[in-house]
């Protein structure tokens, strides 16, 4: 398979008043397409910077990030923004969607960011939904939609724009174990039709749906492997 993410020595530091804070310490990591990996680490282990790096939220200090074969340090917020509407779909774990917006309105917005016929809009949007299993909420707002419902919403909406990549950032942190499971098994089955899926979590449990585990502390990966015994969807 091709490789899709490649960070080789990338360095993060922020500093807050007189506190320097070393987030990455030059990280090396490939991803390649078609993979699911989970990213584990504690609070300030630098897995939330990475997933930042990875999104083109963040740019790094230091090192080299390509992201399907383009580098992406040194590209102006112009490019960067096209290259996140073109290549990437982000899921977190407060669901993000808009409060006055249906559940149609809040994943056709990608696609607003983007050149196309306008009047396609709509049917990606419904496709994207039934392929979540909301076909029958198009017109719902979030405040009539349970939690499992939201969160899918906001898969369907980082999924209608085809991109090759799905980052998700705690997305079952908000949800009850029931409703992660569901969740959890549209990921699988996402993956299993060619998304590759990069998911920062702090569970366990979430973590062994996925084919790899990168786990980190103070801003280094301190272990790579495949997951053994994954849960099946």
């Amino acid at each position: 398979m091709e490789t899709l993410i490649k960070l080789t020595s990338i360095v993060k530091t922020y500093t807050m008043g007189d506190v320097v804070v070393n987030a990455l310490r030059g990280i090396s990591l490939s991803i390649s397409e078609g993979e699911f990996v989970a990213v584990m680490g504690a609070s300030g282990s630098g897995k939330s910077t990475m997933m930042n790096v990875i999104g083109c939220l963040d740019v790094p200090d230091e090192g080299s990030y390509m992201l399907d074969g383009a580098e992406v340090r040194g590209m102006s917020r112009r490019d960067l923004a096209d290259l996140r509407n073109r290549k990437l779909g982000f899921v977190f774990q407060n669901f993000s969607l808009l409060a006055r917006t249906t559940a149609l309105e809040n994943v056709e917005l990608p696609m607003h960011y983007r050149h196309g016929p306008k009047q396609n809009y709509r049917a990606a949007a419904r496709g994207a939904l039934e392929k979540v299993g909301l076909g029958g909420r198009v017109g719902h707002m979030p405040n009539q939609l349970s939690g499992g419902q939201q969160q899918r919403v906001a898969i369907a909406r980082a999924i209608v724009n085809d991109p090759p990549l799905v980052l998700a950032d705690e997305p079952t942190g908000a949800l009850d174990t029931q409703t992660s499971i569901e969740v959890m098994r549209l990921f699988v089955d996402l993956n299993d039709n060619g998304k590759t899926i990069v998911l920062v979590t702090h569970e366990p449990d979430i973590a062994m749906y996925a084919k790899r585990l990168i786990k980190m502390r103070d801003g280094e990966i301190v272990s790579d492997e495949p997951v053994e015994n994954r849960v099946s969807a």
